[in-house]
């Protein structure tokens, strides 16, 4: 029996739930699970609602369609894996636990694709049997090179393209192709530790905590809404290369929780925030 995702954002009004879940009784689905919350700041409503049935459900969402809020959002999904394409630069931590909880079911989406604008990953990307394409930016423009690299996603048809520790900005026209649809993955010391080095930036500042952050790309540089963070504590006895590796542990972490939740779709975007429901 197929599982479906009814995803419902709106103006906060009374009975909502009452009559989300009513109108899908009626329908003869059955709830299997629900989750909803009100930002009080906007008096704005959000639910995630899991139902199962034999019939189609789309008589049922235009029927939502008539009796919720006119400027309701409402969207239809299906559970299910969810198509998505890496990419890399030369750090192997973020590529290597995706790719590891893919090959063991573990990642609730399917990696078409690696792409790298070096070389260096293809041997780890094969090792698992995902196609691995090496696009260059050395000798061209970043115009050319990342239309290059929209050639090569637009062939793998992703929902979602995920930043694994990729090291290039890439330019307001390439993030507008994907809006949110672009993941990414960063240290959380922003903007106190900018630049190179920021692990012995730390170390030369004593810091207690190596923290994450995951989010969606927009036009503003690591200014995305934030998906997953996470921290892991550290004190005087780490030097700047534990951190680094303390670093990586939390990143890793951090990136295959936001890829879970994005492609489980419990993940709203409201203004520069997000809802989550975990």
């Amino acid at each position: 029996m197929t599982q479906h995702l009814l995803l419902i954002d709106c103006p906060d009004e009374k009975g909502l739930v009452h009559r989300i879940t009513g109108v899908l009784f009626h329908a003869g689905f059955n709830i299997t699970s629900n989750q909803e919350f009100v930002d009080s700041s906007s008096a704005h409503f959000f639910m995630r609602t899991a139902f199962e049935g034999e019939s189609s459900p789309e008589p049922t969402i235009e029927y939502l369609r008539q009796i919720l809020p006119s400027s309701a959002s409402i969207r239809l999904a299906v559970a299910g894996r969810r198509p998505i394409v890496l990419m890399v630069t030369k750090e192997p931590h973020c590529l290597g636990d995706l790719l590891l909880r893919h090959e063991y079911g573990d990642l609730p989406g399917e990696i078409r694709a690696v792409v790298g604008n070096h070389d260096t990953l293809r041997p780890l990307a094969e090792r698992f049997g995902i196609p691995f394409h090496h696009v260059p930016h050395e000798g061209i423009d970043r115009a050319g090179h990342e239309s290059r690299i929209q050639s090569v996603l637009a062939s793998y048809a992703p929902e979602y393209v995920v930043l694994a520790k990729y090291m290039r900005i890439l330019s307001p026209e390439f993030i507008r192709e994907w809006p949110s649809r672009l993941l990414n993955i960063h240290h959380s010391f922003l903007p106190a530790f900018a630049g190179a080095n920021p692990y012995r930036q730390a170390f030369d500042r004593g810091v207690k905590i190596i923290g994450a952050t995951a989010h969606f790309v927009t036009e503003e540089l690591d200014e995305g809404p934030i998906i997953s963070q996470g921290v892991l504590p550290v004190d005087h006895t780490f030097t700047a290369a534990d951190m680094a590796q303390a670093g990586r542990d939390v990143e890793k972490l951090v990136l295959a929780k936001a890829l879970r939740l994005v492609l489980s779709e419990r993940v709203f975007l409201h203004r520069n925030r997000t809802i989550t429901f975990d």
